[in-house]
Order: structure tokens, then C-alpha cells, then sequence
């Protein structure tokens, strides 16, 4: 039998919001997080002109997590999913995650949110696996970088792939079921055999 995978994009399609920001804001303990991001405005200006969405988690990365112990990040990391899995899950979502669940199928969370929060999220949830953005570790200690690309667009894609190639053979081995709401997620929706627009109203398209 054909292995399913399904793979669930978090914010806006399994959360009822983004996460990225209120946990940098979290770790910070800022209320805005721009003022912070770039010690030279003219970058910030030139990245926030181009739209370049990937540079601006960077620079924001770099804010809110250089020169912290990953064990305090992970400490935060923790409490901020379980803030997530009280307060912020969509009922529908959530519900199609537990029906492959349910159906034997393997889940995986695919998202440009941080691995630091996300992993303890997917373990709340039950899921099989995480691939999200990483930061950077030295010692031990965070370095403002992130560690690797951006967990968005074509990067999902690949990591989906990486991942199913380890666990499964090859991505011609399973069928692929993937949840999103953004542009962020075209590529994965674009490349999975049952794809499912999660609306702002609650309904999958």
C-alpha cells in the first residue's frame, strides 16, 4: 500500500495566526520588534522596499536571538507552544491532522515557524516530525544566524522531499496531502498529490 504523507503548514493553516513574531517578541520581551532589527536602518529600509521576506527573518533572527543560551531559548520554546496549543489551534485544522492520524497516516509539520517552539508544538500534537526554520548554535549559544534557508516556498519542498527520501524511499514512494493558507506554501501545494487552501473562513478549497 502507498505510503500518505501529510504534510501541515502552521501559521494561518494549523494555528489561527502567525507565531514567528509574537515568539521573537517573547524572547525580547519587546513589544515591536523593526526598531531592533538592523544597527543600519538604510538595510532595514532597502530589505522592507524589496519585500524580501526571507532577508527580514534574518535580520529579525539576528535581534531577537544573538549572544542567548539555547537552553533558555528552548525553555521559552517550550512554554510559548504550549501558549500555541491552549489558545491558538484552528478547530478544522486540527481536526483533518487528527483524521490522518487516525487513518495511520504520517504527519509532518512543515513551516517557516522556528524549530525551537515548533518541535515541542509537533510532540503536543502527536505529529511524526518537524522541519522548520533553525537557528544557528555555537557552543551551545545562539548566533543570531539561522541555520540554513528559510523553511518557505521552494525550501519546503526540498526539506519534505529530504525528509520522505529518508523515511521512505523516494517521493514517488508515497502520496503527499498538504495543508497551507499562503504564498508561502504554493510550491508544497503545487507538488503534493491532494493539495487543501485552508481559507480564513474555516474551509479547506
Amino acid at each position: 500500500m502507498t505510503t500518505t504523507i501529510a504534510a501541515f503548514d502552521v501559521d494561518g493553516t494549523v494555528t489561527d495566526r502567525d507565531c514567528v513574531v509574537p515568539f521573537m517578541r517573547s524572547v525580547t520581551g519587546a513589544r515591536r520588534i523593526i526598531p531592533r532589527l538592523a544597527a543600519r536602518p538604510g538595510r532595514l529600509v532597502t530589505v522592507l522596499a524589496r519585500r524580501d521576506r526571507d532577508e527580514l527573518k534574518a535580520l529579525a533572527a539576528a535581534a531577537a536571538f544573538r549572544d542567548r543560551p539555547y537552553d533558555d531559548l528552548a525553555s521559552r520554546g517550550v512554554d510559548f507552544a504550549r501558549t500555541v496549543h491552549d489558545r491558538w489551534l484552528r478547530t478544522d485544522t486540527v481536526e483533518a491532522l487528527q483524521f490522518h492520524r487516525a487513518a495511520g497516516d504520517r504527519v509532518v509539520l512543515v513551516s517557516a515557524s522556528f524549530e525551537v517552539y515548533l518541535r515541542p508544538l509537533g510532540e503536543m500534537l502527536g505529529v511524526d516530525d518537524v522541519l522548520a526554520t533553525r537557528l544557528q548554535l555555537a557552543d551551545g549559544v545562539a548566533t543570531g544566524a539561522l541555520d540554513g534557508p528559510n523553511c518557505r516556498g521552494p525550501e519546503k519542498v526540498r526539506r519534505l522531499h529530504e525528509w520522505i527520501d529518508g523515511q521512505c524511499g523516494a517521493r514517488n514512494n508515497v502520496r503527499v496531502v498538504a495543508y497551507g493558507d499562503s504564498a508561502g506554501d504554493r510550491e508544497l501545494l503545487a507538488d503534493a498529490d491532494e493539495a487543501h487552501w485552508m481559507t480564513s473562513d474555516g474551509r479547506g478549497a
